[in-house]
């Protein structure tokens, strides 16, 4: 058949000359010529010169494909630097920088593409950035879906919910105002929201105050709707942590930042109670990327991404061991843990709670430490722990995701299982082995990990939970699956697991389905 007539593009040949067969395969080639031919010189016959700049290799095939490439020749990179690069460029908070910020965060990665791909991906599978999520926030609840639309319920008095108002709602409503905004990243806190856009903005609403707003008393201004954050206009956010007395912020090049801590000695550098202008987070970490942060009571934790792996660094109060450095100090100024160095761990996600702390490495092994009440280290006791230790009890199984709150611990299995241990008020543990309605076991203490026999009956894979992280209410948790559904158990006296219960109702045992489909 003709290729023309065919359809398919005729493959052009230039510049061969016509020789017969015996001329091509009978001619003589020295032995010595063999031995010194290489690909590359200075022009003589017989190179081949495209081997020496892979990108122009690169090009020719995607323009043989015709496919585009996306990056422009760089003579000096490597093939797997180049691929790299080209990874990077599919990332989507990578995607609007400028060369010169690129050039920026490949210089403080360590200088290299594979590098800021590690921690462009460290970073995405953490936090769950670009995929939906939902939180539990203290007495409220935010849920964002994989388009990017936000959803909230619960408690209300302070304007959380972004509503307009002040009226407390168990409905999960859309927050109209931010139609148009694709958010990314939410943070609860005590009567406060953070919702973090796209193009790395942040929006803010609720309690305006920190300190004494904490513990209830009314800040001096309400914010019902979500509000730009005019001091974060600057840094390209991708992340935010709301802790106890302070606020943290993780900007797109890895730099930490926070405002509102209140005091010298907690984190540093200067600021007041009600201060709202960022500061940059000094020491160790000022030249360290970082790809994840988490807030508990009075600290923060950071995860880092360094060219020799990742690590964990803390601040702020060491109340119970909780910094995880062996003693129980406070920390002015970023500290390395030390001890996963020891347990040769790598670090990948990090969770803070009230008073404790948990890891989850690379191999899948979990380590927890700070204050042990009720059991929330899953060692079989109640002792504190002042560096991190691993959780035998799960030696078994391969940990992809934890979460922590007040005094309770919850680890996910790459398979999808649950387990929980810790404190079992509110019966935001799951383990509800008697009917609704009845008591059963729901309130007790777990002590070491335990399956959390009422997820696996969803009979499908759980990838996220999130759990009350406050020590001044009833504590709630959500599951969300692999397909976007939302199961809530807990706490709902302020409506906020997102479902009606009855009149004589405060909590649920079993997980009950959201009214949201977060894909």
């Amino acid at each position: 058949m003709d290729a023309t007539t065919s359809g398919t593009p005729t493959v052009q040949y230039h510049n061969l000359p016509d020789q017969p067969i015996t001329a091509i395969v009978a001619a003589p080639v020295s032995a010595f010529l063999r031995q010194v031919r290489h690909c590359f010189g200075d022009s003589t016959p017989g190179e081949f010169p495209l081997a020496a700049n892979p990108s122009i290799v690169l090009h020719a095939t995607c323009s043989f494909f015709r496919q585009p490439a996306n990056f422009a020749p760089e003579y000096e990179l490597s093939i797997s630097e180049l691929a790299a690069l080209d990874m990077c460029q599919r990332r989507a908070i990578f995607k609007p920088m400028t060369d010169e910020e690129r050039q920026s965060l490949k210089h403080r990665c360590g200088g290299s593409w594979k590098l800021v791909l590690r921690f462009l991906l460290a970073g995405e599978a953490c936090c769950r950035r670009e995929k939906s999520q939902a939180i539990a926030g203290p007495g409220h609840s935010i849920a964002v879906t994989s388009s990017g639309a936000v959803y909230s319920f619960g408690s209300n008095s302070s304007g959380q919910l972004g509503h307009g108002n002040t009226e407390e709602d168990w409905r999960p409503q859309q927050i109209r105002s931010l139609q148009g905004i694709r958010i990314i990243q939410a943070a609860a806190g005590a009567g406060r929201t953070m919702l973090i856009s796209d193009a790395g903005r942040v929006y803010a609403f609720g309690k305006d105050s920190f300190g004494e707003a904490e513990y209830g008393v009314q800040g001096t201004k309400l914010v019902t709707t979500p509000q730009p954050v005019e001091s974060l206009k600057d840094i390209f956010v991708v992340q935010a942590a709301i802790g106890n007395f302070f606020t943290a912020v993780l900007s797109r090049e890895g730099r930490v930042y926070t405002f509102s801590w209140g005091k010298d000695s907690k984190l540093g550098h200067k600021t007041e109670p009600n201060d709202v202008e960022p500061q940059p987070l000094l020491g160790a970490l000022e030249n360290i990327p970082v790809v994840q942060i988490a807030a508990g009571y009075c600290y923060l934790l950071c995860l880092a991404c360094q060219p020799s792996g990742m690590s964990v660094y803390s601040v702020g109060c060491g109340l119970g061991g909780k910094l995880g450095h062996g003693s129980r100090t406070d920390e002015k100024y970023p500290r390395l843990i030390e001890q996963f160095q020891l347990l040769n761990l790598q670090p990948m996600v990090v969770a803070a709670g009230a008073w404790h702390a948990a890891v989850v490495g690379r191999d899948g092994r979990v380590c927890t430490w700070g204050w042990g009440r009720y059991g929330c280290l899953g060692h079989g006791n109640e002792e504190c722990e002042s560096v991190p230790k691993v959780v035998e009890a799960l030696s078994d199984v391969k940990a992809v995701h934890v979460a922590t709150g007040d005094y309770t611990t919850f680890v996910v299995s790459d398979d999808g299982d649950v387990y929980s241990f810790g404190c079992g008020e509110s019966a935001s543990l799951g383990h509800n082995t008697a009917g609704e309605g009845q008591q059963g076991n729901r309130h007790a203490n777990v002590l070491s990990p335990e399956l959390v026999m009422s997820l696996k009956q969803v009979n499908e894979r759980v990838v996220q939970i999130s759990l009350t992280n406050s020590i001044y209410w009833n504590a709630h948790t959500f599951a969300l699956t692999e397909s976007g559904k939302l199961y809530a158990f807990g706490a709902g006296d302020k409506g906020q697991l997102g479902i009606e219960l009855a009149n004589n109702q405060t909590e649920r045992g079993n997980p009950e389905r959201v009214d949201i489909d977060l894909n």
